[in-house]
């Protein structure tokens, strides 16, 4: 798996907040229905769906660092996501 520079991230997330805010409602709505583990990867995918025509630069390599950022602002979701060490920072 491509590391992706954080740089790059964080220009794609202040770009496009509606991103970060639509995965959060989503991972809330699965795990309210009684899921115990999420998939950043299948929320992008159902993302992608979702918007008419999609959304430029949603990388699939910025999934970990979304994971990340929803752990961190929502520490009780934490088991919820598998995350691995990343390789680079």
């Amino acid at each position: 798996m491509r590391t992706v520079a954080p740089s790059l991230f964080h220009a794609f997330d202040a770009q496009n907040p509606h991103v970060y805010r639509a995965l959060e409602r989503m991972a809330a709505r699965r795990l309210a229905v009684g899921a115990t583990r999420v998939s950043l990867k299948d929320l992008f995918e159902d993302l992608r769906r979702q918007l008419p025509y999609g959304v430029a630069g949603l990388n699939n390599n910025f999934t970990a660092l979304y994971a990340r950022q929803l752990i961190a602002e929502h520490p009780h979701w934490a088991s919820a996501f598998e995350l691995r060490r990343r390789r680079a920072d």
